[in-house]
């Protein structure tokens, strides 16, 4: 799949919200059924620390909502979505452009469904390396996302 003209959208105006904007990171692609969103996080002077190295707000706040936007967008308006908490595993200092790709698979867009028909809220955890060109890992977030049926 690729971008519609409506992810494509999404992505500019994500990328010019000035909280987003912040981090350093930007999207590069918004799969057009919401289901990935690609981050890259340059190592520039905007995200380098006093080290030289990305600083680790910057790692975190460039994929922080990606996972609860993925769902709002693919569960829809009867549904109640927000980040409810994160970790941050920092496995060595990043000199290098960082890359993450989010994904919100078919099936588990199904599984949030199926249990809040039984349940009034649903707690998911999803996890997001962080990595070179190469696929080498420098950090892995984990994000706990909260979702209800809205009232």
């Amino acid at each position: 799949m690729s971008e519609s003209w409506r992810t494509r959208l999404a992505r500019l105006a994500f990328n010019l919200f000035p909280a987003y904007r912040g981090t350093g990171g930007r999207v590069t692609h918004v799969e057009s059924d919401w289901s990935e969103i690609r981050v890259k996080l340059p190592h520039s002077w905007r995200t380098r620390n006093y080290m030289g190295t990305i600083f680790g707000g910057s790692i975190y706040g460039a994929v922080d909502p990606m996972h609860a936007m993925l769902l709002i967008k693919r569960l829809g308006d009867d549904y109640e979505v927000w980040d409810k908490s994160a970790s941050v595993e920092y496995k060595r200092p990043a000199e290098t452009t960082l890359y993450a790709t989010c994904e919100m698979p078919d099936a588990e867009v199904e599984a949030v469904r199926e249990a809040l028909e039984t349940q009034a809220s649903v707690e998911r955890a999803y996890t997001i390396d962080l990595t070179d060109a190469a696929g080498e890992v420098y950090a892995t977030v984990e994000n706990v996302v909260h979702v209800s049926t809205a009232t």
